[in-house]
């Protein structure tokens, strides 16, 4: 079965987060896959709001019983994921409890 697939903005700092955040676990709840990934490659300008909103998803998407995979993620965000002992839970087949 193939995966649900989302896709992050090109921009996704604080100004944005709330927003997405909301309507991406909204299509992550609402996906009918088990594992959705979500593409990070689009993303240009970004602060740590976008970690949030990642964390966010992978909680309404283990809620919902699926999986999350984050693919495409900017070197400078798996950076400031790692600085902040978070990068794990993005990582394709990371746990199943939530963060």
């Amino acid at each position: 079965m193939a995966d649900a697939s989302l896709q992050l903005p090109a921009q996704l700092t604080h100004a944005q987060a709330g927003a997405c955040a909301q309507a991406l676990a909204a299509q992550v709840a609402a996906a009918t896959h088990a594992r959705v990934e979500i593409d990070a490659s689009p993303l240009r300008d970004f602060d740590s709001s976008a970690l949030a909103v990642l964390l966010a998803c992978r909680r309404a998407a283990l809620s919902a019983g699926k999986s999350l995979a984050v693919t495409g993620l900017p070197a400078g965000l798996q950076s400031i994921a790692t600085l902040y002992g978070v990068r794990a839970l993005l990582e394709s087949g990371a746990g199943t409890q939530p963060a």
